[in-house]
């Protein structure tokens, strides 16, 4: 019976871990602001298709996979189950409660920790266009495809390109 209450707690310790990384904290990447009174094509990303001029342009560090090192991974969860699996072969009693719930903190931990260092950050540039009908548009792009303030562009399936 004690042993199944163990194996309970662990379970239940990784369950609530695991069910926390299924939320998502980043907001949409691209917002555009005002609406307009022509007829454009607006993208599910929420760009619309249309012509004008770069107003800015800003160099952004994004995080890839959208984890930003904060939320709970699989690299987490996994070294939560490790470090409790391996917590629980140690003491008896109390002791043995304390190793297993420190294993699962510790597991936890490194797994974060490992899986934050293996993910690459890349660049990407935040565009701020004034479009042709006297709005903004705001667009994010992993590359800059020789697009300086000032430049005419054409955006097309959320995509900036000089023209």
């Amino acid at each position: 019976m004690i042993t199944m209450n163990k194996y309970g707690t662990v379970l239940s310790v990784a369950a609530v871990l695991a069910l926390g990384g299924c939320g998502t904290m980043n907001p949409p990447a691209n917002t555009s602001s005002y609406g307009t009174a022509y007829p454009q094509s607006t993208y599910s990303d929420g760009t619309r298709a249309g012509y004008g001029v770069v107003q800015s342009i800003e160099l952004v560090r994004q995080d890839s996979a959208g984890i930003g090192g904060s939320g709970i991974g699989i690299g987490t969860v996994a070294g939560a189950v490790v470090g409790g699996v391996v917590g629980s072969q140690i003491g008896k009693g109390g002791g043995k409660t304390a190793a297993t719930v420190l294993g699962v903190a510790g597991g936890a931990y490194a797994g974060h920790e490992l899986e934050k260092r293996s993910q690459q950050q890349a660049d990407a540039y935040k565009f701020t266009i004034r479009m042709s009908d006297g709005s903004y548009q705001t667009l994010m792009q992993s590359t800059n495809p020789d697009i300086r303030v000032g430049d005419r562009v054409q955006i097309d399936n959320g995509v900036a390109r000089r023209y």
